[in-house]
């Protein structure tokens, strides 16, 4: 019986052009992205530098604008339908389960969100869930064991009885291994808003 319920954020929430960053950088002269770039952009995620180091990093490396670098990183990010939103409210309302949010992400990114969605609906989101995990605030990033061990672990949750939502396989795969149920959300062809329609919750 499913009694607790781990999101990801982005492709399950808010939509996102995976692409959109890579283009844009590309523009600014970024024509490949080598390991030691993917390692900087880890260590961003998890928390491991800070926002300035990332930029000086890009802007020293191929002397890029920081502010074009900046809205180059943020391009990834697009709309909240508002639907989803209030599928979670209500989900939240009815106490049927625990809500916990866990998201790769970082600081320019929920920077970005803040700002475009304001203060008010950003709060109304995050206060759907008992705990709000950002990889960049607890220095752990999927699909790494460890990030869903320290939630199962701080939370006493037991994977048979969780269910994680994420868009990327790896991210799924990961924690399946873990004995959590898991929905591989694709975007464009699945919505969060289906959820209970799904079998964990109809046995």
């Amino acid at each position: 019986m499913i009694k607790n319920i781990i999101f990801d954020f982005g492709d399950v929430f808010i939509n996102l052009d995976k692409e959109a960053t890579y283009k844009e950088l590309y523009k600014l002269g970024v024509e490949h992205i080598s390991e030691e770039m993917m390692q900087v952009y880890y260590n961003y995620e998890m928390g491991l530098m800070s926002t300035e180091e990332f930029i000086e990093y890009f802007h020293n490396e191929f002397k890029i604008n920081k502010e074009d670098l900046v809205k180059a990183w943020n391009a990834i990010l697009l709309d909240f339908p508002l639907h989803r939103l209030s599928f979670l409210k209500e989900l939240a309302e009815s106490k049927k389960y625990r809500l916990f949010l866990l998201s790769n992400t970082n600081d320019l990114h929920i920077s970005w969100i803040q700002n475009d969605w304001g203060e008010e609906l950003y709060s109304e989101f995050k206060n759907c869930f008992e705990k709000f995990y950002l990889s960049h605030e607890i220095n752990f990033r999927k699909p790494n064991h460890n990030i869903y061990e320290f939630v199962l672990n701080e939370n006493n949750l037991k994977p048979e009885e969780t269910i994680f939502i994420d868009d990327t396989s790896d991210n799924t795969n990961a924690a399946k291994e873990l004995g959590i149920h898991v929905w591989n959300n694709e975007p464009g062809k699945d919505d969060v808003v289906e959820l209970l329609k799904r079998e964990e919750f109809t046995i």
